[in-house]
């Protein structure tokens, strides 16, 4: 109906606001952050998660120090490359300057944040792209104490939030302290912060996306929250210049594709997103139990698509190209999310059901 819409001279919009219409906006922040004070012109709407978090690097810039769960989605290192924030690749290290905060099983995927480096910006993930993990409410708080401590600043990427069945958080902005005024603890660190221009006063930015919950991989629909409470050393507002970049570099998202995230958010599309995330839920289910009755270590799946497979002291490309060989399955080698993904494929649960079937088949096969 919006299609044919914009063909007739009354429906026709032309260019909308590139933060997105009011509409969207206003529904996003009711639907997903009713209670944690997050209003609609806190919300941009973009084009994905992955174009904000390029978007957000431009927003730094390139004399930034980033963090990184390791492993994580490749574009937060990959676009640090570009802005030219990090120093040279070494093999089974990864970028120089950019502090890997390893997640493992021995941690339950959670970084020893008493080892990690102060940077100016954290990205994270939960739940977690490639792992599966899902960050408990424990482990979020201490995760926004370290950055009001460090005068960090979290960006939260949630594309995957309605995957959790728990009790886990679904936003970052469900910790108390993500979105509050404080004021810096470690002045020692004020000049350096005041000349890099960084956030000193709040803790968290968010990312999410349509993508995963109704099939908008092609489509491109997400939105990042900037809370207005957030301001650079100097006192001005982060969104704005958010807003400035957004403005210069962007000229919002698709008319279509936002009539298609308002029906996402309409009771009904609300009822067929759960529906859909719980069909590839149970492919999941599917996908961790074959590996596990073939002796494997597996890991995520509960509260995300993905199921993290352990081959130790196996090369990850090397069992990637072995299964893909063998079984004509395609899998994710996990180096490909940095250092600490090296002996590990990520299996996606994004399929028909006769598919994961099959290749859950052609595994039983290939490692009987």
């Amino acid at each position: 109906m919006r299609a044919h819409a914009l063909s007739t001279v009354e429906g026709y919009s032309g260019y909308g606001a590139e933060q997105g219409e009011k509409l969207l906006r206003a529904k996003i922040a009711s639907t997903y952050y009713s209670n944690v004070g997050i209003e609609e012109d806190d919300i941009f709407v973009s084009d994905g998660a992955k174009s904000d978090i390029s978007r957000l690097q431009v927003l730094f810039g390139s004399g930034v120090t980033m963090a990184v769960q390791d492993p994580s989605y490749p574009a937060y290192v990959d676009s640090s490359v570009i802005m030219g924030q990090t120093r040279l690749y070494q093999e089974g290290f990864g970028y120089g300057k950019i502090e890997y905060m390893k997640c493992t099983p021995e941690n339950g995927f959670f970084p020893d944040l008493s080892t990690v480096s102060r940077t100016d910006v954290i990205f994270f993930c939960s739940p977690n792209n490639p792992t599966g993990a899902a960050a408990t409410r424990d482990q979020l708080t201490r995760l926004v104490q370290f950055a009001k401590d460090n005068g960090s600043i979290i960006v939260y990427d949630s594309a995957y939030a309605m995957y959790i069945s728990d009790d886990k958080p679904r936003s970052i902005f469900e910790i108390p302290g993500a979105k509050e005024i404080y004021a810096l603890v470690l002045d020692i660190l004020k000049p350096c912060l005041l000349a890099k221009g960084l956030p000193l006063d709040m803790v968290a930015i968010e990312v999410s996306s349509f993508s995963k919950y109704a099939g908008f991989t092609g489509v491109r629909l997400g939105w990042t929250v900037i809370p207005k409470e957030l301001h650079f050393s100097d006192g001005f507002p982060v969104a704005k210049d958010f807003n400035r970049i957004v403005c210069t570099c962007f000229n919002g998202a698709s008319n279509i594709a936002q009539a298609g995230g308002l029906a996402c958010l309409s009771p009904e599309g609300l009822q067929a997103m759960q529906e859909v995330v719980g069909f590839y839920k149970e492919n999941t289910k599917i996908i961790v139990e074959t590996f596990t009755s073939l002796g494997f270590n597996v890991y995520g799946g509960e509260n995300a698509p993905y199921v993290w497979v352990h081959f130790p002291g196996q090369n990850s490309w090397d069992v990637f190209s072995e299964i893909l060989a063998k079984t004509h399955v395609v899998t994710t080698p996990g180096s490909g999310f940095g250092p600490g993904g090296e002996g590990f494929v990520r299996v996606s649960a994004f399929g028909h059901r006769a598919n994961v079937l099959e290749a859950c088949r052609r595994f039983k096969e290939l490692y009987k």
